[in-house]
């Protein structure tokens, strides 16, 4: 037997020549499906390759997330002696950050840990409601009362007034930076009135009450001299409660002039000249000098992830512009 063999050569056509894939019967059928599977094997890679990238992305922000918000809840894990630290930031409202709920919450958790040797009220606030701030005054000096060993002290950052103020000065020290804005202690109603407008654009008010100053302080109705004078009446009143409650805080090393009160503010370093305040530092001077306590724990409240994306796409704003558009005006310590 030889040792190549030679192959044997294909079946001539009918026309002579060597028979080829094209004459096969049906080979247009096979030539699609080959050109079907190869199709469905490259969406088919292509799929993977979506399913793939798209599962990285969800990783990548779930990591992004899991960094951006603290899953921690509101327990702070116990450790050894500390200072303590609540922030109150921005403005002081119901429906903001700094409402009284979410504060008193975190001093109360500050002060009933065993290992807090001090409390600070971080303070960077403009203002906000007296309500609110009156409840924080109120918190204040309670604990202050149950829990006389433990000092609470206030640090303030850019600012702390009118309503920051009011319940700063429940404190049993206030300290700030030489450039602080400190004071602003008075009391303001504000809103709009549109009626010389609605007179230009033909536009009339239909508001119908059924008491006689149930439309006091409606933005598209005329002011009257009677509610002037109310409203006066009741920002004089509170005026006079928050003045109170700073003599009250404050004692003897407020040093009075006749513009203390006129709602005025101050630098850091003129607050102290007036006992507005007690001294210039920080929050770690306090923590390392004054309690001897440098490790610093954070009580605040967290802001929730819903909250947090609400804030983020401006829905608090919208929503509170419609409040206040549909109450008119709006009592605030600023």
């Amino acid at each position: 037997m030889p040792d190549n063999l030679t192959p044997e050569p294909k079946e001539p056509s009918l026309t002579g020549r060597p028979r080829t894939p094209a004459d096969e019967p049906g080979w247009e059928r096979a030539a699609l499906e080959r050109i079907a599977l190869a199709a469905i094997t490259e969406q088919r890679a292509a799929r993977r390759w979506k399913i793939f990238f798209r599962f990285v992305f969800l990783i990548v922000l779930l990591v992004a997330i899991w960094g951006a918000v603290d899953f921690s809840g509101d327990k702070v894990a116990a450790t050894g002696r500390h200072t303590a630290m609540v922030s109150l930031d921005g403005e002081i409202s119901a429906d903001t950050n700094a409402n009284a709920e979410d504060i008193d919450a975190a001093l109360q958790s500050a002060f009933e840990d065993s290992g807090t040797a001090g409390v600070i009220l971080r303070c960077n606030s403009p203002g906000g409601s007296p309500v609110q701030a009156g409840i924080i005054y109120n918190e204040i000096r309670r604990l202050r009362a149950k829990y006389p060993s433990i000092p609470l002290y206030v640090v303030v950052g850019d600012m702390c007034a009118s309503g920051g103020y009011y319940a700063a000065a429940a404190a049993d020290k206030i300290y700030v930076d030489k450039a602080s804005i400190v004071g602003s202690i008075g009391v303001l109603m504000d809103s709009f009135g549109f009626t010389g407008l609605m007179d230009k654009l033909g536009i009339q008010r239909r508001l119908h009450t059924s008491g006689e100053n149930k439309g006091f302080f409606d933005p598209f109705s005329p002011e009257t001299p009677k509610m002037d004078e109310h409203a006066q009446e009741m920002l004089d009143e509170i005026h006079a409660q928050f003045t109170d409650a700073v003599r009250q805080g404050r004692g003897k090393r407020l040093h009075e002039t006749p513009d203390m009160f006129s709602g005025l503010f101050w630098t850091g370093q003129k607050s102290v000249e007036l006992g507005l305040a007690d001294g210039l530092g920080d929050a770690d001077y306090v923590a390392r000098d004054l309690f001897k306590a440098p490790d610093i724990v954070d009580y605040t409240v967290k802001e929730s992830i819903t909250d947090r994306v609400a804030r983020k796409f401006g829905a608090a704003v919208g929503n509170g512009a419609v409040h206040a558009m549909a109450l008119g005006g709006k009592m605030t310590l600023r």
